[in-house]
């Protein structure tokens, strides 16, 4: 599948904007790269983009102004911002007011283009509805309820999706496409075995969980309650020790004598 596209890079650091245009134009696609937002502005009134890479925090014209000006001007345009602030709770508030993706800065090389094709994708699905609404539109009175069907759903808002990949407790904000968490804004170094863990105790959140519940949901077996409770015990005083290098604190995971635990932020 051809999914060579027509790409805004949009980045005031030097070195990322040559390592972008470098990757997607070995990857055949057309780049167009500039070192501010402002740049960006004049650059999308004069010509359309399929996708659109943007830096979160730039100068004067930052990221979301130029992700709110495609949405008005080229609401096709697909738009990843880039972003040097590991914070989920900045991801979130993009992908609520349109972006498709975040990347975290320097994000690899797999990362960024995993990240396109899906928005190349995503972008040749939306235009193919948008076909054929058109075409249902314009066709025989029949098609009418089909058409209306098409429409509500290309003009639903764009937050399930959104809702769906994050889980937030307090503080802690994970993401279960990227499999990364941050608490307090910092992101936490966690193996997959932590990761699953506490984003299991975190959609499961404020209800107390016990060692059998959390192998056999996070590990995949059933075990008896001894074997349990060792495993578990070992991968909370993991993530308590890695929590509190953050917050100072170890009781956001809270221990219930002999049932089990909960997270508490």
């Amino acid at each position: 599948m051809d999914l060579a596209a027509k790409i805004l890079v949009v980045d005031d650091d030097p070195a990322i904007r040559f390592y972008l245009e470098e990757v997607l134009e070995r990857d055949g696609h057309r780049v167009v790269a500039v070192d501010s937002g402002e740049a960006a502005l004049e650059k999308i009134g004069r010509q359309e983009f399929d996708l659109a890479l943007i830096d979160l925090k730039m100068g004067k014209v930052g990221g979301l102004d130029v992700l709110q000006a495609l949405a008005q001007q080229a609401p096709e345009t697909v738009v990843i911002i880039l972003t040097g602030h590991a914070s989920l709770e900045t991801a979130v508030h993009v992908l609520r007011h349109g972006a498709h993706d975040y990347l975290f800065k320097p994000c690899r090389t797999v990362e960024l283009r995993g990240s396109v094709q899906r928005g190349l994708l995503k972008r040749r699905r939306l235009l193919q509805q948008r076909a054929l609404l058109e075409h249902l539109g314009g066709g025989a009175q029949e098609y009418g309820t089909a058409a209306g069907h098409v429409s509500a759903m290309l003009d639903a808002p764009p937050v399930t999706e959104a809702q769906a990949r994050f889980i937030q407790q307090g503080s802690l904000i994970v993401d279960l496409m990227r499999h990364v968490a941050t608490l307090e804004g910092q992101l936490l170094d966690l193996s997959p075995t932590e990761f699953d863990l506490l984003s299991y105790m975190a959609g499961e959140a404020p209800r107390v969980l016990s060692p059998q519940e959390l192998v056999r949901e996070v590990q995949g077996y059933e075990s008896d309650p001894r074997e349990a409770g060792d495993l578990v015990r070992y991968h909370i005083y993991r993530l308590r020790r890695k929590i509190k290098k953050i917050t100072g604190r170890a009781d956001i995971i809270r221990t219930v004598r002999r049932v089990g635990y909960t997270l508490e932020e």
